[in-house]
């Protein structure tokens, strides 16, 4: 009993461990970091999972937003003049849709008289070349056996194939159809309930953040509106120079080529102006090759008017984009959302241009070599103006 009181003893009053020296010590935020920094790894792989698999839905709701820019400039016309948000929402819905489908009637019926022409003309092309053929490379070439062959191999395959692909052509098109009613709808609703939706996201902030939210909102609408309105206008010149041209050369379809080059010219970034031209001056030369180069010409022509004498006065105040910029923008927005972030590159980079230039402090730059734009091109009259002002009318005073 001895021996373990004196053991327990020592134990008791033995020597005690030494304190940890405080740098040795983990800091005490290194565990709160650790934990932050798996809930962010967590909460990033999440919403990484969510974009992927709501990537349509995403998708659907950005280009139904920027409709929603578009449209509700003529909304609130109409609504300042008396309508209804929701009538007069309608009523610019129902404006979209007859110009959608004037615009489709007249390409889709382009397109089916010229398939039918090509049809109709496919025996006389291929005896042409029977006979270029023959004539050049001396061959013996029968297109009655070509013909016959084709019908009994390729042909039978391409439409079996053709009849295999049926319902996946019937279910893409379905695909597309519900898409765009999904898009509309909620385009519709941006619209009517505008002014109740930004109410109720500008609720849960500060009376700051809501003035800053509304300031992005109004520039969005104003550049995306603004946009969609100026190239409507010129499309819509367009449409008619071309419209008369066409009917004067006597190019086939001259309204459905002019309402094709109008609206591909204006709202296709960069490459539509080159895209609109291609078609008529395509159908031009297989008509008659001496119109394709008036066709040419009446493009080049209206071009020249529209960037000159149209488009500044028009687009003064709605985009004003460097044109490389805008390429970059639409190859961006292209690469990310494919043909829909082409369409919508230009108006989202001006909204952004605009927002960013509202907080961005300009300064005066320094005068050199490398900063010095060239000398602006001064118009007859700004000549003849300085010069009368100058007092200088013998011009060997300018001399003396």
């Amino acid at each position: 009993m001895a021996e373990g009181d004196d053991v327990a003893g020592e134990a008791a009053g033995g020597p005690t461990p030494a304190p940890i020296p405080e740098r040795d010590r983990m800091p005490r935020w290194v565990p709160r970091a650790i934990a932050l920094f798996f809930l962010g790894f967590v909460a990033l792989a999440t919403s990484a999972w969510l974009i992927s698999k709501l990537r349509d839905l995403l998708i659907m709701l950005l280009v139904a937003l920027f409709l929603s820019f578009a449209l509700e400039p003529a909304v609130n016309w109409l609504q300042a003049r008396g309508w209804r948000r929701g009538t007069g929402t309608a009523a610019v819905f129902a404006l979209l849709f007859l110009a959608t489908a004037l615009f489709v009637y007249a390409i889709g019926s382009l397109f089916v008289d010229q398939v039918q022409n090509l049809v109709d003309q496919a025996p006389d092309y291929v005896t042409d070349i029977e006979v270029w053929v023959n004539d050049t490379f001396d061959a013996d070439i029968d297109t009655n056996d070509l013909a016959d062959q084709l019908q009994t191999g390729s042909v039978n395959d391409f439409a079996t194939g053709l009849a295999g692909n049926v319902l996946s052509v019937g279910a893409q098109a379905v695909s597309v159809l519900f898409r765009g009613l999904t898009i509309l709808l909620f385009t519709f609703y941006l619209v009517a309930d505008g002014p109740r939706l930004r109410r109720a996201i500008c609720s849960v902030m500060r009376p700051d953040r809501q003035r800053e939210v509304l300031r992005v909102w109004e520039i969005a609408i104003d550049k995306t509106g603004g946009y969609i309105y100026s190239r409507g206008l010129l499309a819509f010149v367009s449409a008619l120079f071309h419209y008369v041209a066409f009917l004067i050369i006597g190019v086939p379809f001259p309204l459905p080529l002019a309402i094709w080059v109008g609206v591909l010219s204006q709202f296709v970034p960069v490459v539509g102006t080159y895209l609109a031209g291609a078609l008529p001056i395509l159908i031009a030369l297989i008509d008659k090759p001496i119109e394709a180069l008036w066709v040419l010409a009446a493009i080049a022509v209206y071009q020249q008017i529209e960037n000159y004498l149209l488009a500044p006065p028009i687009t003064a105040h709605t985009m004003d984009i460097h044109p490389a910029v805008a390429f970059g923008a639409v190859i961006a927005g292209a690469s990310m959302l494919g043909p829909v972030g082409a369409l919508l590159a230009l108006p989202a980079g001006a909204t952004l241009q605009a927002f960013v230039s509202t907080y961005v402090n300009r300064h005066d730059v320094v005068e050199t070599h490398l900063t010095r734009s060239p000398r602006e091109r001064r118009s007859l009259r700004d000549l003849l103006a300085t010069f009368r002002a100058s007092g200088r009318d013998d011009p060997r005073a300018a001399h003396d």
